[in-house]
Parts: C-alpha cells; structure tokens; sequence
C-alpha cells in the first residue's frame, strides 16, 4: 500500500467520515487541482493520531510530505513511529540549515528559521508573534472563525477529559479560575461550568465572560489573590509564556493544594513555578490525551490550514500576514454542517 493508503486504513479504525468530512472533501479537492502535486511540504502540526487525517489530502494530493516534531509540541510516539514505517519522513527538531520547501506549516512559531520558497501558515495565536516582522507571506489559520470550533468547543472537551483521566473528573461546587478569557479559555470556562463548577476569569476588567463566569482584573494583585483562595484547580490559557509574573502572589499558589495546569504551548507561569507543580508537567493537559481535540472539533481547524497552503501556492507574491478568505471558511464551514457531526454546535455558535 501507498502512503495515502495506509494513513487512510488506519483511520477508518477509529473514526466515522462524518467525523472529518472537510478533510475527506480535500482529498478529491487536492487530487484533482494538483496544486501540491510535486511541493515539498512542511508540517509541524502537533502529531497525534487525528492528525493523520491532515496528512491525508497533502498525500493524496501529489505532496511531499516532511513532518516536524520539536520538544516545544507535544506529540504521540507511536503515531510518529507509524510514520516513519510508512515511509514519510520525520524531521526532530530544526532541518538542517540546507533544506528548503516550498511551504512551511508551522505551530507556535517553531520554524520561523527555515527557509520557505512561498510562505508559511501558522496555525496558532502564540506563533503570530514570532512572524510579525516577516517579509514573507504568513496565512494566519488562527485568524479566521474556524478556529472558535477547535478552541472554544474542542480544547475545553479536552480540559474536561484530561481532568477525569488524572482522576479529577468531579467538578461539582469546585473553584476553578482561569488565567485568561479569550477563545480557549472561554471555551474551557464553559465547559467547566456546565460540569458544576465555580468559575472566575482572570482578564481585562472590559471583557464579557461567558454566563455564569464572574471577571477578575487581571491589573489587581489583590484581587486575583482573593479569587486564588480555596481554589480547586488553577489553568493559565494566554497564549504568552511567562504571561503572570509580578501580577499576583505566586509563593502563596505553589504552598496551597490549588492544582495548576497549563493549557498553552509555552510555559505561561514562568520559571518561578517548577514543571512537577504543573500537571503534566507544564505541557498542555489535554496533550497527554491520545486524541487532545476530538476530531470533530478540529478538523476544520486542519483544513483551514491546508487550504492556507494551498492558497499561498495560488497567490505567489503576497507579503504579509494573511487572514483567511471569507469565502474559504463558508466553504469548509459549509461541509462541516452538510457532513459532519457537529452542525447543532455550529449553529449554537453562530458560526453558520
């Protein structure tokens, strides 16, 4: 078998089509255009086992496929070794200065440094920071809606997942705060809530949280110190490594019985607080699930990225960071509630 072949096989193990039907559009979509026919692509999409449904319509559709793992993502080891026995080359850390492809879909900013003939496509909020000064064209998939499905839904499932497999899964009439309100932690607000729980947002002062979730200024020490207090559970989702320095009494955490965890790709506490305090570790929580986002709430995130690569091989000569078309989304978005498992969700969202 092929290596379309054997990815595809393998998901059918685990997953129903309804459970990833843009992605399977993408497969006829990417074989018939041709536009990866032959291009050296990149990607450094955190590897677990729904990510191999990523992979699938770049392969089908001509590319060829390097993936980069870093010890800054997470990833599974079995589903890189699985690629590796399939023939599909694994980079560990930095390519080598020499190499270059023609795109180069990065997470959290990672390989800025490698060289890219037609741009990138950076897959989260954290990563944009690090491309903001680029002179090459940057397709932003955080930019778009679609992202709200995999944060807002898809990373506070996974919260909640996480916690019931570390055995902390009776959320019940206990404080969580929340260190951040944007669109992960949102999601995870709401979706602790909706288990039981006290929840408090540490953000500015001006953002609206969700129902039932009081705001805590995050410019008072004192305040954020009084939320901190009999607190079950402690997640920082800022997106910004080292984002709480100075701004509260992290002594007086690390002595309570507070679990911490941390729900971002960079370490959001900072080095005053050691990783064994940190569940997992500092590593994102919901990472050390076999699936951390469910596969129907993010694999409109993944085409979204693939169709950014797609699109900066159509548009050679764009500069910039690039937010994705509207008429991309709609389209994906589109199959998603035609096809998929989520089109209630999606509604709910007013997303379609």
């Amino acid at each position: 078998m092929n290596q379309a072949e054997n990815i595809a096989g393998y998901l059918e193990q685990f997953y129903r089509v309804s459970e990833y039907p843009a992605l399977i559009r993408q497969v006829e979509e990417f074989r018939n255009s041709g536009v990866f026919r032959n291009r050296r692509l990149f990607d450094a999409t955190p590897v677990f086992r729904n990510t191999l449904a990523k992979y699938l319509p770049l392969i089908a559709g001509g590319a060829q496929l390097t993936v980069g793992i870093n010890s800054r993502v997470p990833h599974d080891p079995e589903i890189v070794r699985m690629l590796k026995a399939w023939g599909i080359e694994v980079i560990e850390g930095i390519p080598d200065a020499e190499r270059n492809f023609d795109i180069v879909m990065d997470c959290a900013g990672v390989y800025t440094g490698v060289k890219s003939n037609c741009g990138y496509v950076e897959l989260t909020r954290s990563g944009l920071y690090h491309y903001r000064d680029s002179s090459s064209p940057v397709f932003f998939a955080d930019g778009g809606r679609i992202k709200l499905i995999e944060t807002a839904l898809g990373t506070g499932d996974g919260f909640v997942r996480a916690m019931q497999k570390s055995g902390f899964g009776d959320f019940d009439g206990r404080k969580i705060v929340i260190f951040g309100c944007g669109k992960v932690g949102r999601g995870i607000a709401v979706c602790a809530s909706a288990k039981g729980a006290d929840v408090i947002a540490v953000d500015s002062p001006d953002v609206i949280p969700p129902v039932n979730v009081k705001i805590v200024d995050m410019n008072s020490p004192d305040s954020i110190d009084r939320a901190l207090e009999n607190a079950w559970c402690v997640v920082s989702v800022t997106g910004k490594a080292n984002a709480w320095k100075g701004r509260f009494n992290i002594a007086k955490l690390l002595d309570s019985s507070s679990l911490i965890v941390n729900m971002g790709v960079e370490d959001e506490f900072g080095p005053e607080v050691p990783e064994q305090r940190v569940m997992n570790n500092k590593k994102p929580l919901n990472f050390l699930l076999d699936e951390p986002t469910r596969m129907r709430y993010i694999e409109a995130t993944m085409a979204l990225d693939n169709s950014g690569a797609a699109w900066l091989l159509q548009n050679i000569g764009r500069k910039g960071i690039i937010m994705p078309p509207e008429d991309m989304e709609n389209g994906i978005l589109a199959i998603s509630a035609q096809y998929g498992e989520i089109r209630d969700e999606l509604k709910a969202m007013e997303l379609m």
